[in-house]
């Protein structure tokens, strides 16, 4: 029964008109045990929409996409409607068919599903107990709930709060079920009769409010009592919680029925079948089964079987001893012989001792749930074989498996304490490397890069010895990691460990040997040898690219990065970026956005670096991957500095906000240093200001992107002396590379630092330069500043052409600070600026630019929602918007456009 919750009502009501617009959403229902949140959802449900139901059980939470399942059962027949790829994750991640499955296709496959059932009917689904969820379906529903758009979708979740699991999703809408009181109270009490309302007040005192309580009172007291005609007893019913009311009804039962009541709470199918086939063997039959159904605390409705309320499975099975619970998780095993992993887990959980017969099972369920994309369950069922283990050795592989797959599932702390707990029990040299490297990559990427490296330094030497494959690529990575400032406490030199590759090894051998060296020179810093080095394996890697790598192509295109070489670090990214997407690893489209984004940065593609950056951080929030948000958010925010628009300081306290909230490891450096970036340049009135946040850039690569940006704000500080030591730096690696943009800005500083003739030789200098670079924005800096000096020096005519060409770039870059300082200057030249009109397309949002951008390059609406994580139907509104924006009505017009995305 419902009474009251009208707000609660509206809230729902909301939801589901918005879904049948067009307009895609999530709720979640919290309250306490009792609360109503269920009959809420029910009483909600609509009946022109199409309605799919599922929900979370304690005993299944180890079991991978069991929940998604039972939701997705009655759209099935539409799976091979899907993409290929995420058709294959999908059936996977069911258990429909073998092999691997990519658990984000597969959470992509569930909201391309939902959206095309959509097309025909609106689609609402309920997601009850959602606290108890398996982490895999937990993950795919949040997932999708943050991806809804344009979808005719509402999904509904209701979640127990004080349970000893919390459904994680703050960041979706809530609403929170209180206590009932007044007449709301006097609906749920008065079944019996009328209620004096001092009664019902005490009533609701003690229980606070609680509907299931008051209802479960109803029943429990005399109408006499509630009309107050008869004292109420001292000591109510439910004193101990409507739980422990549960728990009494229980125990008037004949031990028989407790014992059916018990199979059935640690039954995890909902069948009567497998119920009473398993209570038999523990000598309760049907006469136990009638007298549970009769106590009201178990429905049957043909073979399917539920609790009256989840507190009763609860109740009933928390209340029972560890022998009692035992016996019925045996029995279950014992009639589920078909249904290998439910059977694994019920002989887990009647196991007391080391049983290598259950681990073999568990090692089955693991290496399934792996196959689909559960590493949340491959990993509880990798923890516990290894509880049974009697092998140390044998039983720390388990633990390294299953702290491998809780790195996988988005769960690092767990990974973190189960590496830790294999650590004490690895003595194999390749397994202990593979070990290492877990642990290292977990505390670079969540806590520490100096952590980080030093377990990679130890898994290396530990790798040297045993394998050569594996010592190669963590040498590699150990030099990767020195060059971003990665610092052990102990001596590790890889270079005379890792002997020159053979003539005739595998390329890839090759050019992790080149890329060795080339980061370890670069730590060094020893610039001409990183560069003859790196270079050496884009040579090897040019002709014959290193596709499906998923260690050396990122870390090619990050060598392209640290030394400028601009044009083919946006092609390596631009290659990596394609293969992740089409893919589905999003980890890896995650890498490939935020590390582009800064040669798409230095060169000018302003507006394509922000939408890359809004992607990721999209991407990221949709996945629930925190530790990943805070670098796309502070590269949002630099650029929104570097335009001068009022949103820039909000994009900057969100972002310092992200990275205080959650630790950022690796990228923590690229993340404070674009902070520290972003707030000099809010601070340009400031010069004092500005230089102390300029100053406290520390990355070697993000000083020589910034360097015109400190020159400016030292020269009008009067610090010369900090301009000259950072052009000292940046001299360095100009001398060691050669390359043109490191030339020419250390030019244009030296033009600053000089007068009259010699100036303009530096100037002049500088922008030859700037025509072997594409380094738009520095060569736009250099031409201000050039006619900035010409018309000092009394030469307005020379002036203007170098200011013109300044003014232009600007523009075009949407830089509108440095616009108007270019304009300012033209006039004082004596030359009218006019205003060019810039294209619409800086109107477009970050998804319409990608979207955009995908159908530019030939792409369909289905194919352009499968690389950027959403479904055709969102592709579809955003695209409207995009003609609407752009003034064209087919793609042909828009691939026709001039125009940068």
């Amino acid at each position: 029964m419902l009474a009251g919750r009208d707000s609660e009502r509206a809230a729902i009501a909301a939801l589901l008109d918005a879904a049948r617009q067009g307009s895609g959403g999530a709720l979640v229902v919290r309250g306490i045990a009792g609360s109503g949140k269920s009959t809420l959802l029910a009483d909600a449900l609509p009946t022109d929409m199409t309605v799919l139901r599922t929900s979370g059980v304690e005993s299944e939470s180890p079991l991978a996409f069991a929940a998604l399942q039972r939701l997705l059962w009655p759209l099935r027949g539409r799976i091979g409607g899907l993409p290929a790829p995420q058709q294959a994750a999908l059936r996977a991640a069911l258990g429909e068919a073998e092999g691997d499955g990519d658990r984000f296709l597969a959470f992509l496959g569930t909201l391309s599903l939902l959206a095309d059932a959509a097309d025909e009917r609106p689609v609402v689904a309920v997601v009850d107990d959602a606290h108890w969820l398996d982490d895999a379906s937990a993950a795919a529903l949040l997932f999708v709930a943050r991806r809804l758009q344009a979808e005719r979708v509402a999904l509904l979740f209701a979640a127990r709060d004080g349970d000893v699991r919390r459904f994680e999703a703050d960041d979706l809408p809530t609403v929170v079920l209180g206590g009932v009181t007044g007449p709301d109270a006097d609906a749920l009490l008065s079944t019996r009769g009328p209620v004096d309302p001092a009664v019902r007040d005490e009533l609701v005192a003690s229980t606070g409010g609680n509907p299931l309580a008051l209802v479960e009172l109803a029943a429990a007291l005399s109408a006499e009592q509630l009309a107050g005609q008869v004292p109420l007893p001292a000591a109510l019913p439910l004193t101990g919680g409507v739980e422990r009311g549960f728990l009494d009804r229980c125990r008037r039962l004949p031990e028989p029925a407790q014992r059916f009541l018990l199979v059935a709470a640690a039954d995890d199918t909902g069948r009567l079948t497998v119920v009473r086939d398993a209570a038999e063997a523990l000598d309760a039959g049907d006469d136990a089964l009638d007298a549970v159904e009769r106590a009201g605390l178990l429905q049957v409705d043909g073979d399917a079987l539920s609790m009256y309320h989840p507190l009763v499975r609860s109740a009933v099975y928390r209340a029972a001893t560890s022998t009692q619970r035992r016996a019925a998780h045996r029995a279950l095993a014992d009639v589920l012989d078909a249904d290998a992993d439910r059977r694994a887990w019920h002989l887990a959980a009647a196991a007391d001792r080391p049983d290598e017969t259950v681990v073999a099972a568990l090692d089955g369920v693991a290496e399934r749930a792996a196959g689909r994309g559960g590493h949340e369950a491959a990993s509880a069922a990798w923890a516990r074989a290894a509880e049974l283990t009697t092998s140390g050795e044998d039983r720390g592989r388990r633990l390294y498996l299953a702290a491998s797959s809780a790195w996988l599932g988005a769960h690092p702390s767990r990974a973190t304490a189960l590496a830790d707990a294999a650590a004490a029990l690895v003595t194999d040299p390749s397994l202990r490397a593979r070990l290492l490297l877990l642990q290292g990559t977990v505390a670079w990427n969540t806590r520490s890069l100096n952590d980080g490296f030093d377990l990679v330094v130890q898994g290396a030497e530990a790798a040297l010895g045993a394998d050569e494959g594996m010592g190669r690529q963590m040498a590699m990575l150990t030099a990767s990691l020195s060059a971003f400032g990665g610092r052990s406490p102990r001596t590790f030199d890889p270079v005379p460990l890792v002997p020159p590759p053979p003539a005739d090894a595998p390329a890839g051998m090759q050019v992790a040997f080149h890329l060795m060296h080339g980061f370890h020179a670069l730590a060094r810093p020893d610039y001409a040898a990183a560069a003859r080095e790196f270079r050496g394996a884009f040579a090897l890697t040019d002709a014959d690219p290193l596709e499906g790598d998923h260690v050396l192509q990122p870390n090619l295109a990050i060598a392209a990065w640290v030394v400028d070489d601009d044009e083919r670090s946006l092609r390596l990214h631009d290659d990596q970026l394609v293969a992740a997407r089409r893919a589905g690893a999003l980890t890896m489209v995650e890498h490939a956005l935020t590390r582009g984004f800064f040669s798409q940065l230095v060169t000018g593609s302003w507006t394509t670096a922000t939408a890359a950056a809004a992607e990721a951080l999209s991407l990221m929030a949709g996945a629930g991957q925190t530790v990943l948000m805070a670098l796309p958010a502070a590269q949002i925010a630099l650029v929104s500095a570097l335009r001068g628009e009022d949103a820039a300081d909000r994009l900057l306290a969100e972002a310092t906000a992200l990275r205080d909230a959650h630790p950022v490891g690796l990228t923590d450096g690229q993340v404070v240093d674009l902070l520290h970036w972003g707030r000099g340049l809010r601070a340009a009135a400031q010069p004092a200001t500005a230089l102390h946040h300029l100053e406290q850039i520390q990355m070697p690569m993000m000083r020589r992107m910034a360097v015109l940006d400190l020159a400016d704000a030292a020269l009008r500080a009067g610090r010369l002396d900090v301009l000259g030591t950072w052009l000292d730096g940046v001299a360095a690696f100009a001398d060691g590379t050669g390359t043109p943009s490191a030339v020419a800005v250390v030019e244009h500083g030296r033009a600053l630092l000089a007068d009259g003739d010699e100036a303009e030789k530096h100037f002049r200098q500088s922008l030859e330069a700037h025509a072997g670079s594409p380094r738009l924005p520095d060569r736009a800096r250099t031409e201000l500043a050039f006619g900035e000096h010409l018309r000092r020096n009394r030469r307005r005519v020379d002036a203007r052409e170098h200011l013109r060409t300044a003014l232009t770039l600007f523009e075009e870059l949407g830089a509108t600070p440095w616009a108007e300082r270019a304009a300012q200057e033209l006039r004082a030249s004596g030359e009218t600026a006019r205003r060019r009109d810039v294209s619409t397309a800086t109107d477009l949002t970050a998804q319409e630019r990608q979207v955009a951008g995908l159908v530019r390059q030939g792409l369909s609406n289905r194919d352009a929602a499968a690389q950027l994580f959403v479904s055709p139907r969102t592709v579809d509104f955003h695209l409207r918007n995009v003609f609407n924006k752009l003034g064209v009505t087919s793609r042909a017009e828009l691939i026709a456009l001039s125009l940068e995305l």
